[in-house]
């Protein structure tokens, strides 16, 4: 469903600039933030925009894409967008003059460039501080997504890590392998992983929070506390905060990606380049505008400025 705003303001157009968002799945906080933080910063220029959710569905995104393209609006920006899988979409629209900004989804000769954390350095992080945390002796289980650079690229980066520390051992892993009902895959994966290792595992390593809320809920189920093992993820925000200061949840630290912030930088760029008529390389050089990335743990999380 597109949801429509009209708005009027002081702009360096005679007419509003139209942008087009598009969430790939809504579902989840972090596209939602990410959507919703541009919208208001498009609506705070006076901006009109029209959102929409492709609900995690390839053809709908492809479809929902076309269809901004057709309409005629001035740039558009993709969260979390497949960039790889839109060529002849993102084809068009560099025929029609459009400007198109995608956030955590990769590039595309066909956008402008990528809103983006250094996801190398973002796994590295994470995996180190969860070795750090295991005094780098014991034995975790792993549960990865593999249908997401980002998501994909710290799951390298843990076996990179773990290949300079044969004190860790990793039990087993699950792979998530579907995308709208991934809430379901991942609960069933891990129950049968943690039921299968029960009493064996010092640690979880997820590729992102959500993964490690729902397993956080299965080890509270399972009548375990905080302390008995260590649960990590990437994504932050606050129920990451609410889980690291709840005394029940066993979710130990996370590293916060600041997707509002990041909605918002799509957002600023494209004023400066579709609005501002400045050159694509006076607003960011290379194929990434990298925004930094912080490890949230109990020592920080009650001191920081949630995003």
């Amino acid at each position: 469903m597109a949801i429509s705003l009209v708005l009027f303001g002081n702009s360096a157009w005679a007419k509003p600039v139209k942008l087009g968002i598009i969430g790939f799945q809504m579902s989840s906080e972090t596209h939602a933030r990410v959507v919703n933080a541009a919208a208001e910063k498009a609506k705070a220029k006076g901006w009109e925009v029209t959102v929409l959710n492709s609900r995690g569905s390839m053809p709908e995104h492809a479809a929902q894409l076309e269809n901004l393209v057709q309409s005629g609006v001035d740039g558009i920006v993709l969260a979390m967008g497949k960039v790889l899988q839109l060529e002849s979409q993102l084809s068009e629209a560099t025929a029609k003059g459009i400007s198109v900004v995608s956030v955590s989804a990769g590039t595309s000769p066909h956008t402008l460039f990528d809103v983006n954390v250094n996801e190398y350095e973002v796994g590295a992080k994470i995996a180190v501080y969860l070795l750090g945390r295991l005094n780098y002796q014991g034995k975790i289980l792993v549960q990865r997504y593999e249908g997401h650079g980002g998501t994909r690229i710290r799951g390298k980066l843990l076996d990179v890590v773990l290949s300079e520390n044969k004190g860790i051992d990793v039990l087993d892993t699950h792979t998530m392998a579907k995308t709208k009902s991934w809430r379901e895959d991942v609960k069933a994966g891990m129950e049968a992983l943690i039921l299968k290792n029960q009493g064996k595992f010092d640690a979880i390593w997820t590729s992102f929070d959500g993964q490690a809320f729902i397993i956080d809920d299965i080890l509270q189920g399972m009548g375990m506390k905080k302390g008995d093992v260590i649960l990590i993820g990437v994504d932050g925000g606050p129920e990451a905060d609410r889980r690291i200061q709840d005394p029940k949840s066993l979710f130990t630290a996370t590293v916060e990606i600041p997707f509002a912030d990041m909605g918002e930088a799509a957002v600023d760029a494209l004023d400066k380049i579709v609005v501002q008529k400045m050159k694509k390389s006076d607003v960011v050089k290379g194929p990434f505008l990298f925004m930094s990335a912080t490890v949230i743990d109990e020592t920080n999380v009650s001191a920081k400025l949630i995003h």
